[in-house]
């Protein structure tokens, strides 16, 4: 059309078109479009469709890689583009809030999009100044990111630096990072607003965070893929740990910093791309076009091509150990660097800090406080440039940073170090101790000389012998300061050795040494300098070939094999290029023959062979080099010296014929290098192809071929080499000419015929045979072929049937089953045999029969042939039909599955473009795997369980609809196999196999939960997919296997929740329990039951809970018996028998017992394995394991344990996971930590959760809310070993132990007052409300909590409860009392001075007195004559508590400090005035009850003789003379 003018311009839709017109095309309001033509006032755009031409407005924009695949980039500002594009999306989401009745949010977001709008016009009007234009940008940042927030969304952000109120110091900027520190610039203390000049800011540490990469890769599923990630920002608890903050957080070392006390952190957005540099700014011009910086790696990549020219030195200040200098406290101390240029010039923009920020001239250290230690930790890139680098050092100057007033930064030291040594490399990779010398703010550095010359570190000093000591600089010999160096530099070298080759000129007669050492250079230093050494190693041959010559083909064939390693495999093609492009020895081809001519003729003579093999090894190389070399000479000379260039590559193959024909049955050696040799022989066919034709390297391989010896005279480990050698020239090039073939073909038919002769390397030959027939078959489409077949006819086909024959009468006799297939390579020969008849034609068959020389020889033939053909009719050699359709089911999976289809990651708008132009093309393609699946019919039985996997991988697509049609298929794979097997145990396995695999992998979603509860639906009465099944018996085990698996789905969910979020280890431990659990009781699946084991011991062990781990690891040895049935490999367990398994967990156990210092549980175990070491017979290990044993019992007696305590912990809300909703635990308390520690842990665990504040039980409008409440408070563990606890000998390290071990019932007391409350005695109304927790385990146990199984609430009388608070008192003075007095505790009586007077203080003043007041008044008894009994077993306690109280006074005089006397005298007085209270009150007592007056008189203590007036003085000796007899007594 030539009204047709084509524009390559960018334009905007400023008014909707709806497109109805024929080839209209439907466009939105603010959408982008890019015209192919203009016709007649409308446009033709890419979606090829027209639309008005006034309907849209121009946009400047650069088109690059003009044609059909262009890009077209807008000139507009990004922000523009950002803002144009949310408010597309935003427009939909908001129409869909309106239409969902949130009013509030519909007009707060159309008023936020009116502003965005005006601003956004702000910006395009090209009138505001710089600081407008950023103040709009920021503000236009703050509307996107609070729209994006509250409607779920996220954009990229592109801050780097941050200001004081946590901003962007610079919006335009864009960086990527992946790992980040925040150091703080500001005064030296966060809140010292006073202290210092306001000038005057240091570097500070603030906070770290950190993210797994191993995380980001696992969640960024497509490649282009964005996503954002949420970065905490921890602060160090000590600054002197900073260096070390990123490895602790790593660790989860929670101690060592402090989490965000809110949602603190940092928002960055990852995207990843793959490809080399040039290819990822091709793809992706958008990204590079707004400034990205590029961040190198540390170190060099895994492939340097020439070209890459690098020169970074990475330097990490690593520390330092400084003076205090006459202070009282230590320094703040800065580090400033420089690099200074021989001429003492400080080298400008020579120091970076980071990629992404411009380099300086001046690098300052952050500030420690008060640390004249330091531990910096930070890296710091020197990119130097090259002619810079020698005669460049470094200058480390040291400052005091004063916080005073004057604020100064006091010069007190400094330190230096050359870039490079005198010999010209450079600084080590290593760690630097460097000298500090001292100095002040008036030493010049003017002249540099004046420290260079001396001595930098250590090794420095040990060559500069003679050092005047009248120095301008004196060196602090206490102080040092350790800096470590890394460099990449592709130019620069820190090997001795490498660095005298590349200047070989300067060291004439050391050239034999140095080339001799270029095998000690390590392969790194090698392949980074590769073009220059093989550059120098050819100067050196051209120098002198003679001298030289071997000693650098040695050198060559060195380099070349370490190209062979896997680690530096990558660096071939950087050879290749460099042989293409940089090679440049025209001469050295000559002798590159001459001394691998040289090598081969001596493979004779030598035993020891290495060298040999290496240059058979590096024959490709050496070829590429060889003939590379010729090809250059041949340029420079018009083809000079053919003749003699092919004479000497003749001469070379009779060389290679000679190794290949030797002998070698009586010399490995000689084997290693023929088959060295005929593994890198087919490698240099297309090197050769280079300079002869087809026919002349046929003939040369021809030749090679024939000369190695038939397969009788060779071992097994030949044949293998060399039949591979053969598959290689059949794959080669060289065999794919028809003239090349004609001339190989006999010699590879000779081999194969004799090893099928010989029945030896089938499957290798049937590979070979396979690629020979194919490569024939596709030639005869281009040319003829008859001369081929004919050999193959006369080599093959009579030895193929022998073979098929051999192979299926084998077969035969071993098949057991009907339709067993056949051996695994009968199949090839098969098709091989076919492919032959195929391929003859009336020639060939007409040839073979005149060959036959009587009628008994075709007779032969035709019955082999027969009974080959009868064979394969019986025996099923190829797959069935239904291996087909595994694929296609594999095939259907893999298209729903392709990320994609997945259109939940698209935006909306990108989502509705594709359902509104395809549909959902995942829907569609489950409909035609279900159909398949229908159609298959019987056949279904060969795909259960193989394909449960792959249609629950469907399941997984987070689509209702393809769920719905994919669930009744495993209701059908369970009615087929019932239908065979009476059971379904087989879909059972393989369903909880898999689903627990593909959900541990992070895989699955919230609705995922209810997934298989649909199943049930099936089981119905009258089910569609059931009608046909007159009855169906496995209803009920069927619908209780899916509510197993909906239960076990809601376990695998919770548990992958918290191992892929940044849950606490609690979360993860108490989810891990659940599942093993649920495995053990539910499932009763062994094998998964104890892998959960395992990863619960390994969480335990990563938190340090050695007991927990132990108790955890013993539930899988009590499932092994002492026996030697063999167990095969399992996990990490290598395959041994059952007892050696359960040897080996018993030790690990009872390792792990001592670690957490819970020896009484070990020792069962140290009994248990000294019985089976004694029955065995095993002295040596039973030797052991009793002192194992006894070393325990020492540790019981001499070490110290602390006693936890417990706490019970309500968990109610439906926010909890599953595992922990609307139940309570107890839980046992870490070392030191009491309520208040463990109520925050709790808190910072779950910090969504509130705090209940009291102990009542919440009732169902808190169980049943969406949130999280917390209900925790400290309970008293009740012992289970009564006994042991009332042993007086017992020391109380023992009673500890049992005090809080082996506790399954905790109590918690709430105390209140029933009825008026009695303000004179509040003990007459005070009771308990006593609730007893009984949990499902005991504590300690295979975790740290337990679930409470049981609670019982009880209400205690206040007579009850004195009672008990007195006999417990009671308890505690007796076993204390008997410590002291069986010398258990030594020395300090402090203790027992304060438990003495605690109750006898309180007897006098309070207590006692306050609960005789309450009841042993006369009303009391008289209205509660139910507990007299009560009242009389008060008594006698409170007796009791008198005699215990006199025998510890006793034991207390016997002990105390003489300063203490006076304390002494005080306990002694109050006891005085307590005993005539009792006595006084009993003796009232008695008179109004007789009954009583026996039971008050019966002590010798309270008789009238020792009335009111008696003096306690009198008393206390007969204490003393009373002592042998209380301790035997019961009063002790």
């Amino acid at each position: 059309n030539e009204n047709c003018l084509y524009l390559e311009k960018y334009f905007r839709l400023i008014c909707s078109f709806r497109g109805a017109v024929p080839q209209g095309l439907v466009l939105e309001l603010g959408e982008t479009v890019q015209i192919l033509e203009k016709c007649e006032g409308k446009h033709f755009s890419l979606l090829q469709g027209i639309f008005p031409a006034n309907y849209i407005h121009l946009k400047k924009a650069i088109v690059s890689n003009r044609g059909q695949y262009e890009t077209v980039v807008p000139l507009e500002d990004s922000v523009v583009t950002e803002v144009t594009a949310t408010l597309q999306e935003w427009a939909v989401l908001w129409k869909q809030l309106y239409v969902k009745h949130k009013v509030d949010l519909f007009y707060k977001l159309r008023h936020v999009m009116n502003e965005l709008i005006d601003l956004r016009r702000q910006l395009l009007s090209g009138h505001l100044t710089q600081d407008q234009v950023r103040e709009v940008k920021r503000h236009l940042t703050v509307r996107l990111d609070w729209g994006n927030d509250l409607l779920g969304y996220s954009n990229e952000r592109f801050m780097v630096r941050l200001n004081k109120n946590g901003g962007p110091r610079n919006p335009e900027k864009i960086d990527r990072m992946c790992a980040l520190f925040t150091v703080r610039v500001c005064r030296m203390l966060l809140n010292d607003s006073k202290k210092g000049p306001p000038h005057l800011h240091y570097r500070r540490p603030y906070g770290c965070a950190v993210l797994s990469i191993m995380d980001v890769l696992q969640s960024i599923s497509e490649i282009k893929e964005e996503k954002d990630f949420v970065l905490k920002v921890y602060t160090c608890n000590n600054e002197n740990e900073w260096c070390q903050i990123h490895e602790n957080i790593i660790r989860k070392s929670s101690t060592k910093y402090t989490a965000p006390s809110s949602n603190y952190g940092l928002i960055i957005s990852l995207q990843l791309l793959r490809g080399d540099m040039e290819q990822v700014r091709r793809e992706n011009p958008m990204i590079f076009n707004r400034g990205v910086s590029v961040t190198r790696k540390l170190g060099f990549p895994d492939v340097i091509m020439p070209g890459d020219i690098r020169n970074d030195l990475y330097l990490t200040l690593e520390k330092g150990d400084f003076e205090r200098g006459g202070k009282s406290v230590q320094k703040n101390i800065e580090v400033t660097m420089y690099v200074l240029y021989a001429d003492g010039e400080i080298l400008k923009d020579c120091i970076s800090l980071g990629s992404g920020e411009p380099s300086r001239s001046a690098y300052h250290s952050f500030v420690l406080y008060h640390n004249n230690s330091p531990r910096w930790g930070e890296i710091i890139k020197l990119p130097i440039p090259i002619d810079r680098f020698r005669g460049s050092h470094l200058r480390f100057e040291f400052r005091h940073c004063s916080t005073k007033d004057k604020g100064e930064k006091k010069l007190f030291g400094f330190a230096f170090t050359p870039l490079m040594r005198d010999d010209g490399t450079t600084l080590s990779d290593d760690i630097h101790e460097l000298y500090v010398y001292k100095c002040d703010e008036n030493s010049t550095f003017n002249n540099h000389a004046l420290y260079l010359g001396l001595p930098c570190c250590k090794e420095d000093y040990n060559g500069c012998p003679n050092i005047p000591s009248s120095l301008i600089f004196q060196r602090s010999t206490k102080e040092t300061f350790s800096v470590s160096t890394q460099l990449s530099s592709t130019k620069l070298t820190q090997n001795v050795d490498l660095l005298a080759l590349l200047k070989w000129k300067a060291y004439p007669d050391r050239v034999m040494d140095i080339l001799g050492r270029l095998r000690h250079v390590s392969g790194e230093e090698i392949v980074k300098f590769l073009q220059d050494i093989l550059d120098t190693l050819f100067v050196v041959l051209d120098d002198n070939t003679e001298k030289y010559g071997l000693l650098v083909f040695q050198s060559l064939v060195f380099i070349i094999n370490l190209l062979r390693d896997s680690k530096y495999f990558h660096f071939r093609p950087v050879m290749d290029t460099y042989i293409q492009k940089h090679f440049a020895g025209a001469l050295a081809y000559k002798e590159l023959i001459r001394c691998l001519k040289w090598y081969m003729d001596r493979s004779a003579e030598l035993v020891r062979q290495d060298h040999i093999q290496e240059a058979m090894r590096a024959l490709e190389y050496l070829f590429k080099f060889i003939v590379q070399s010729r090809i250059l000479y041949s340029r420079a000379t018009c083809g000079m010296e053919e003749e003699q260039f092919r004479t000497s590559i003749q001469e070379l193959f009779q060389s290679i014929r000679f190794v290949l024909s030797l002998d070698s049955r009586s010399s490995e050696t000689l084997i290693f290098t023929q088959a060295a040799l005929l593994n890198s022989f087919p490698a240099i066919f297309d090197e050769l192809l280079q300079m002869f034709t087809v026919q002349e390297v046929a003939e040369f391989v021809r030749g090679t071929l024939g000369s190695m010896p038939s397969t009788v005279h060779i071992g097994q480990s030949m044949d293998v080499v060399k039949l591979q050698s053969i598959a290689r020239t059949v794959d080669s090039r060289l065999f794919s000419f028809s003239e090349s073939r004609r001339i190989l073909l006999p010699v590879v038919l000779h081999h194969i015929h004799l090893h099928l002769r010989q029945q030896k390397e089938l499957l290798i030959c049937s590979g070979i045979l396979s690629s020979i027939f194919s490569i024939i078959k596709t030639s005869s489409l281009e040319g003829d072929v008859v001369e081929e077949v004919e050999m193959m006819v006369e080599s093959l086909l009579d030895v193929l049937l022998q073979t098929l024959l051999t192979i299926m009468s084998k077969s035969q006799s071993q098949e057991a089953v009907r339709g067993q297939r056949c051996p695994q390579c009968t199949g090839e020969y098969v098709s091989c045999l076919l492919s032959l008849l195929r391929q003859m034609s009336d020639t060939h068959f007409q040839h073979l029969l005149d060959n036959f020389q009587s009628k008994d020889e075709l007779k032969e033939f035709l019955l082999k042939i027969f009974c080959v053909f009868r064979n394969l009719m019986k025996m099923s050699v190829f797959p069935r039909d239904w291996m087909v359709w595994n694929s296609y089911f594999s095939l259907a999976v893999l298209f729903i599955n392709q990320p994609s289809l997945q259109l939940e990651n698209a935006t909306p708008a990108k989502r509705k473009k594709i359902l509104d132009k395809y549909g959902d093309m995942r829907v569609m393609m489950a409909y035609e795997l279900f159909s398949m699946w229908q159609n298959l019919g019987e056949h279904k039985i060969h795909f259960i369980p193989g394909m449960i996997g792959p249609f629950l991988g469907v399941t997984l697509v987070p689509q209702p609809e393809v769920r719905n049609i994919m669930i009744p298929i495993f209701h059908d794979m369970m009615d087929w196999e019932q239908r065979k097997n009476g059971n379904f145990k087989q879909v059972e396995a393989e369903l909880i196999d898999k689903l627990d695999s593909l959900v541990s992998e992070g895989k699955g979603d919230e609705n995922y939960r209810e997934l298989f509860s649909l199943l049930t639906q099936l089981f119905g009465p009258y089910p569609s997919l059931l009608e046909k099944i007159e009855q169906e018996t496995w209803r009920e085990t069927g619908i209780s296997f899916v509510t197993s698996v909906t239960r076990l789905m809601e376990r695998l969910l919770d548990y992958r929740d918290c191992m892929k979020g940044d849950e606490t280890e609690n979360k993860k431990i108490g989810c891990t329990v659940n599942l093993m659990n649920f495995y053990k009781s539910e499932i009763n699946k062994e094998e998964m039951y104890i892998r959960y084991i395992h990863k619960l011991c390994d969480m335990h062990l990563q938190a340090e809970n050695y007991t927990e781990a132990a108790f955890t690891l013993l539930l899988y040895c009590e499932l092994l018996q002492w026996e030697d049935r063999p167990l095969r490999e399992f996990l990490h367990y290598p395959s041994q028998s059952e007892w050696q398994r359960k040897e080996g967990l018993c030790r690990k156990i009872i390792h792990y017992f001592n670690k957490g210092k819970s020896w009484e549980f070990g020792i069962p175990l140290c009994r248990e394995l000294a019985i089976q070491y004694e029955s065995l017979y095993d002295y040596q290990s039973l030797s052991w394991i009793r002192k194992m044993e006894a070393t325990y019992y020492d540790n019981i007696m001499e070490q110290q344990r602390l006693e936890p305590e417990f706490f019970r912990v309500g968990f109610y809300g439906r926010k909890f996971p599953f595992f922990l909703r609307n139940k309570e635990y107890v839980c046992r308390g870490h070392d030191y930590e009491r309520l208040e520690a463990f109520q925050q842990r709790m808190l910072s665990e779950f910090p969504q959760a509130i705090a209940m504040q009291h102990p009542n039980h919440p009732d169902d409008s808190i169980l049943q809310c969406d949130a999280q409440y917390l209900q925790i408070y400290a309970v008293t563990p009740i012992p289970d070993n009564i006994d042991v606890l009332q042993m007086d000998r017992v020391p109380d390290r023992i009673k500890s132990f049992y005090r809080v071990n082996n506790i399954r019932k905790f109590r918690y007391d709430r105390p209140f007052h029933k009825g008026p409350k009695d303000k004179e005695n509040e003990f007459k109304s005070l009771w308990i409300e006593r609730t007893t927790l009984t949990l499902t385990h005991s504590l300690p146990g295979i975790s740290r909590w337990f679930e409470v199984e049981r609670r019982e609430l009880v209400e205690v009388s206040p007579l009850e409860n004195a009672i008990q608070v007195v006999e417990n008192k009671n308890q505690e003075l007796r076993t204390l009392i008997s410590q002291y007095q069986h010398k258990q505790m030594h020395g300090n009586i402090n203790l027992l001075s304060m438990c003495l007077n605690g109750v006898i203080d309180a007897a006098v003043n309070g207590g006692i007195a306050r609960y005789q007041e309450a009841f042993f008044d006369k009303d009391y008894i008289t209205k509660h004559p139910a507990d007299a009994e009560k009242i009389t077993q008060l008594k006698e306690l409170m007796q009791e508590q008198v005699h215990v109280l006199g025998v510890g006074l006793a034991v207390h005089e016997k002990f105390v400090h003489p300063e203490m006397r006076p304390l002494h005298k005080k306990l002694i007085d109050q006891f005085q005035m307590m005993r005539s209270s009792l006595s006084e009150c009993y003796a009232r007592m008695a008179r109004n009850s007789n009954p009583c007056r026996s039971v008050f008189s019966s002590s010798g203590f309270f008789s009238e003789k020792n009335g009111d007036g008696c003096n306690l003085n009198n008393t206390v000796p007969l204490f003393f003379s009373k002592i042998p007899e209380m301790v035997a007594g019961k009063y002790c």
